[in-house]
């Protein structure tokens, strides 16, 4: 299953990996480190996920505190987030994005962890979003993560979460021309599973989307809003 079939020979803002690193499915950090900038450039134009944020950004009351898990470049997420004076924390796993994502969105806070070692105190926050965060954990850990994370938004809260749903799982893919493996649930299976941690679902969108690259081919994506019970 390939998820996108663009070339890794543009300029990506990213580091070198060796032939070593390439022959193997690469975990997440060394992933996102070599695709840097040009995630942005193929997804941030995504209209739907703009229209996740707009609907997000009228839910909340003002100055909110917002954890955005993994928060790439900053955009357009922390970005949207923070321009209308919200309190932002991202967390990713990739040194070269959040160095990206510093510069870009000055007026968030950005930190580099592996979101599922990261302690979690019991609602600190007014919402959480998790854009296409998950896809390279296996499925107990997607559960055991949401149901973290749902502990970490204060009761009423919200969440928004956004996937390519897929009944797949440790498949291998080829994503901007780097090898990984993808788990994912169907639609029925991921909202399922958001109901199990504790979550309500209030709206969602499902949608085909085609990444701004030459040669990309459409892929599902499926936007999820949800409060905490």
């Amino acid at each position: 299953m390939e998820v996108s079939d663009t070339g890794h020979g543009e300029e990506t803002g990213g580091a070198d990996v060796n032939d070593e690193d390439r022959s193997a499915h690469q975990p997440a950090r060394v992933l996102f480190d070599v695709l840097g900038i040009a995630y942005e450039r193929a997804f941030a134009g995504s209209e739907a996920h703009q229209a996740s944020l707009q609907r997000l950004l009228g839910d909340l009351a003002p100055r909110s505190r917002v954890l955005d898990v993994g928060s790439g470049t900053g955009r357009p997420t922390a970005d949207a987030l923070a321009a209308a004076g919200h309190e932002v924390l991202g967390i990713d796993i990739s040194p070269v994005m959040v160095e990206i994502a510093t510069r870009q969105v000055p007026e968030a806070e950005f930190r580099c962890a592996d979101i599922r070692a990261v302690p979690l105190n019991e609602a600190p926050f007014d919402a959480v979003c998790v854009y296409f965060a998950l896809l390279q954990m296996s499925r107990e850990e997607q559960a055991d993560l949401v149901s973290r994370l749902v502990r970490a938004v204060k009761p009423g809260g919200l969440m928004v979460l956004a996937t390519v749903p897929a009944d797949v799982e440790g498949a291998e893919v080829v994503f901007m021309d780097q090898p990984v493996r993808a788990t994912s649930f169907t639609r029925d299976d991921f909202v399922a599973m958001l109901t199990r941690a504790g979550l309500l679902l209030r709206a969602e969108q499902s949608l085909m989307f085609t990444p701004s690259r030459p040669g990309a081919e459409p892929e599902p994506h499926l936007f999820v809003h949800c409060q905490r019970a």
